[in-house]
């Protein structure tokens, strides 16, 4: 069952979310949909990578299930271990059992931990599967993700082969601190992520902040583009142009003064020598 009917389609169901994606998102979103294959998502952090996988979750009523990547990642995090605690209790109190009957017990779905993509894998219902800051993970995760994403399917050496019955929508995302390899790219769909256009970010922030006047949404994103181009040490994200934005509403502000600026510099730039360079180079 495909959760989008075509690319338009696509885009209005996440503009239902507040996602305002582009032409080349949409027609992305739908191929990976229909192709039944992963999204492999690229691009610096902040420009919308994560936030798109919850509202394609959104959007469809499918569950989101994340694994959230980092060093030292391995299979018992990613994939599932045994409640060893539990099953050394279920041993102790077998007592004079012997212990082919105490194996077949302890090896049970009771004492199995379930960790993301084991979790996706066996969902009856539509599911996301978010596999966040897949660089992050070492390269030998990336061999697990091979073994899961080719035939979504697990082997547990206890229980036997788990298949999945209904593929998840999987979305890894990557802000290309390392090269993913070219083994897990074929796999996928690529698609590169920037950030948005001035008038596409104005539009994401009226639709996100109700009763944000256009006129400011303009002069808030012009600010934004301007911090960007000037290679601070963390760019302003599109989520902190939207809190940048909820900021303003709550002063009850419907310009932005030299002084606003300064003094709510904070939201969006949180480096103290960005700040300083972004206090000059505005002459605030």
């Amino acid at each position: 069952m495909t959760l989008f009917t075509s690319p338009d389609q696509a885009a209005e169901a996440l503009a239902t979310t507040g996602y305002l994606a582009d032409p080349a998102i949409a027609t992305t979103v739908f191929l990976a949909d229909a192709l039944g294959k992963p999204l492999l998502l690229e691009g610096p952090a902040g420009v919308g990578k994560t936030e798109l996988a919850k509202a394609v979750a959104a959007a469809t009523g499918a569950e989101l299930i994340r694994l959230q990547c980092y060093e030292g990642l391995d299979e018992a995090r990613a994939l599932y271990e045994w409640n060893y605690k539990k099953q050394l209790l279920r041993i102790q109190a077998a007592g004079e059992e012997s212990w082919d009957a105490t194996h077949d017990d302890i090896f049970t779905d009771e004492f199995l931990l379930e960790r993301p993509l084991l979790a996706a894998i066996r969902r009856d219902g539509p599911t996301v599967l978010l596999i966040d800051e897949t660089d992050k993970a070492d390269v030998e995760v990336e061999g697990l993700l091979l073994e899961v994403l080719s035939d979504f399917q697990v082997t547990i050496p206890e229980l036997g082969t788990i298949t999945a019955t209904h593929r998840p929508f999987v979305v890894l995302t990557s802000n290309a601190a390392r090269e993913l390899s070219e083994a897990l790219k074929r796999r996928c769909l690529y698609l590169h992520l920037e950030y948005p256009s001035l008038e596409r970010e104005r539009d994401i922030v009226l639709s996100r902040v109700p009763g944000l006047e256009a006129g400011l949404a303009e002069q808030l994103v012009k600010i934004i583009g301007t911090l960007r181009a000037l290679e601070v040490k963390k760019p302003p994200s599109i989520a902190e142009t939207i809190d940048w934005a909820r900021t303003l509403l709550a002063l009850g502000l419907d310009t932005l003064e030299e002084g606003t600026v300064r003094s709510t510099l904070g939201v969006v730039l949180k480096h103290v020598s960005d700040q300083q360079r972004a206090i000059k180079e505005l002459n605030l």
